[in-house]
């Protein structure tokens, strides 16, 4: 098994919680990027979006990223974004195993409507308007997340099902 997991998908894919889970099932260290992030910055993402812009913001995520691929016996949970700039996804395939986390636009609207996390992008928008706005972004996206080593469905998916495709490979 390789000693770096990154987990990607869209916003509420559901990689943060299935990436803890992973972690304690199989001994790693579980990292949210975008908490990292956030804690090395001393300030959330969209404070970073408002003070810095997208570009300093990519910029941070590469390096965070690149200093991860350093470190042993982690479940990564990377941002939505994260994969389709700088050619992140090339280096999460050379440095580890990556694993998309697919689920339909539907699906994914229905766990952001019900999230409590905040999510700037999607922030006052009508259900219709949000399931547009997952399908369109996703479509971007999904090249880059199609790339990745492994693709599993999203709906109803258990730790264990994750651990054992990593110990199976």
């Amino acid at each position: 098994m390789n000693t770096r997991i990154f987990l990607i998908g869209f916003m509420g894919s559901g990689k943060s919680s299935l990436g803890s889970k992973l972690a304690r099932r199989i001994g790693y260290h579980f990292i949210d990027m975008d908490q990292l992030i956030e804690e090395t910055a001393e300030m959330s993402i969209p404070a970073i979006f408002n003070e810095h812009g997208e570009e300093v913001f990519r910029k941070w995520e590469h390096d965070i990223l690149l200093e991860l691929c350093h470190r042993e016996k982690l479940v990564i949970a990377t941002g939505g974004g994260t994969p389709c700039h700088s050619q992140l996804i090339d280096i999460m395939n050379t440095h580890g195993t990556t694993i998309y986390i697919q689920l339909p636009p539907e699906a994914l609207k229905d766990r952001l409507i019900r999230s409590r996390t905040e999510r700037p992008l999607i922030k006052g928008k009508s259900e219709p308007e949000l399931l547009e706005f997952i399908t369109t972004l996703l479509g971007k996206r999904e090249k880059f997340y199609n790339r990745a080593g492994y693709i599993v469905d999203g709906i109803n998916l258990q730790s264990q099902v994750l651990a054992n495709l990593l110990l199976d490979s």
